[in-house]
């Protein structure tokens, strides 16, 4: 394995410690600013390695078929982690989590379908736009637990929880947008076969 697989690989570890790192608190009912910044601090080293292992690979030469699977299945992994967690605690609506299932796995699925035909689905720039708005989901996400967790920022709890659904409801949205997207280029490439 290469430096860049290794970054991929880690994602899928910090899954489950960003996991139980958010629901110590409420199994022992203590740890709650401990844990709350070592959220941040998973969140921010899962999205760092999310920005740098595709730039490494491609700069030492290092880009494999394995990575360009597991890439974007650890970042499903991570960002769905994420999303689960806000949603288990009310954070994130849960018909937001569930449009971003759908088309996380519709995904997969047309991914699986291409791949098996030889063909490997590309991001496209309105997938580009959705992660970025997933980025953002985890941020405010995050920030509202650090609100309720600390009571840091209390007075401005009721915005953070505004902006939140607002940030949520565009991500959804462009899950939505992205996903007919990939079904349209899934589409013409069964009729050009």
């Amino acid at each position: 394995m290469n430096v860049a697989l290794y970054l991929t690989v880690s994602r899928l570890i910090m899954a489950p410690l960003f996991f139980v790192l958010f629901f110590l608190p409420v199994w022992t009912g203590s740890f709650l600013v401990g844990t709350t910044v070592l959220l941040w601090v998973v969140m921010a080293l899962t999205e760092i390695s999310d920005a740098v292992d595709g730039a490494i690979a491609r700069a030492r030469n290092e880009v494999t078929d394995l990575g360009k699977l597991l890439d974007p299945f650890s970042d499903v992994i991570s960002r769905l982690t994420f999303f689960i967690c806000f949603a288990a605690v009310g954070i994130m609506p849960l018909w937001v989590l569930i449009i971003i299932f759908y088309r996380e796995y519709g995904i997969v699925f047309l991914r699986m379908i291409m791949y098996r035909e030889g063909t490997a689905l590309a991001a496209r720039k309105g997938g580009k736009l959705k992660a970025v708005f997933y980025f953002l989901s985890g941020v405010i996400g995050l920030s509202v637990l650090t609100v309720e967790r600390t009571g840091a920022f209390s007075a401005a709890a009721g915005t953070v929880r505004t902006l939140a659904l607002i940030i949520f409801s565009l991500a959804a949205l462009l899950c939505v947008v992205s996903f007919v997207d990939y079904v349209t280029v899934f589409l013409k490439s069964r009729r050009s076969a």
